[in-house]
């Protein structure tokens, strides 16, 4: 057994533990995220991050979801990664780079007096390419399309941003029972990687309100590659402007898709909870 120190942030309700590996050892990351992610015996979270670093990038993220599941990306977690080599004093640049298993991707800090108050990333380019979500669809894309899940028929728009999305936009999410039909979506033989599923009701064009499952945790409080994913569908189902805020259950996020060929630009907050030390 040994002592292990953590930090406990998160970006507008995603929440995880934040481990430094710089200076100590993690062996087993997938079983240690399913024992510290348990909100009843461990110190509750979405998953872990480890934060290293790269022989590509200014540091290296590795996240593992609460249930063990390694993740590709999470555009909630990346911010929070820049607040922290911010403010631990492990860069003083404001434009960083942070290494993901979906790529490279760059930050730009805003900071107020020496405190990080919004993290802009620039996510890359949503890919729309089937064989490359993946997703099962005969056409070189899937948008708007009828799908039978569950026994019930939705609209999907499937997207990519680093890790696959399925899209469906609904006039009312707050009656939609997610713990019942969000496991459907996840498993569904479409989606070969498993997918992560938003479900999206338009406020107007300007304002988009959301709700997520996310693959290996359940419905979450937000969804930052999800919120990217989300506003890419809306504008190719002609529901939304290229830049809108997204409304989710933990706070707001404001993304832009400027131009087809170009990256989504997503930017929010992230926030320290604690700083702790557990034995592993």
């Amino acid at each position: 057994m040994t002592n292990l120190t953590f930090t406990k942030m998160h970006g507008i309700g995603n929440d995880y533990v934040y481990i430094n590996i710089f200076h100590q050892e993690v062996k087993n990351p997938s079983e240690l995220a399913v024992k510290l992610s348990d909100r009843h015996f461990g110190i509750g979270s979405d998953g872990i991050v480890l934060i290293g670093p790269s022989d590509q990038a200014d540091f290296a993220m590795d996240m593992y979801n609460l249930d063990g599941s390694r993740g590709k990306m999470c555009g909630n977690a990346i911010r929070c990664v820049g607040k922290y080599v911010y403010e631990r004093q492990l860069t003083a640049k404001k434009k960083i780079t942070i290494e993901t298993l979906s790529g490279i991707k760059t930050l730009s800090l805003l900071t107020e007096k020496g405190q990080v108050s919004c993290v802009k990333v620039d996510m890359g380019l949503p890919v729309l390419d089937p064989r490359k979500i993946p997703v099962r669809w005969r056409d070189d894309r899937l948008v708007n399309e009828p799908i039978s899940i569950g026994g019930k028929f939705y609209r999907i728009t499937s997207v990519s941003m680093g890790n696959p999305h399925a899209v469906v936009f609904h006039d009312d999410i707050d009656q939609l029972d997610l713990a019942a039909i969000g496991p459907d979506f996840e498993h569904h033989k479409l989606f070969p990687d498993k997918v992560n599923t938003e479900f999206v009701q338009v406020i107007d064009k300007d304002n988009l309100r959301m709700r997520v499952w996310e693959t290996g945790s359940g419905e979450t409080m937000a969804c930052g590659t999800g919120a990217c994913a989300a506003l890419v569908a809306a504008v190719l189902n002609g529901f939304s402007r290229r830049k809108a805020m997204l409304h989710l259950a933990g706070g707001q996020l404001l993304i832009e898709w400027p131009a087809d060929d170009g990256p989504v630009m997503m930017s929010g907050p992230a926030t320290f909870v604690f700083d702790g030390t557990v034995r592993v």
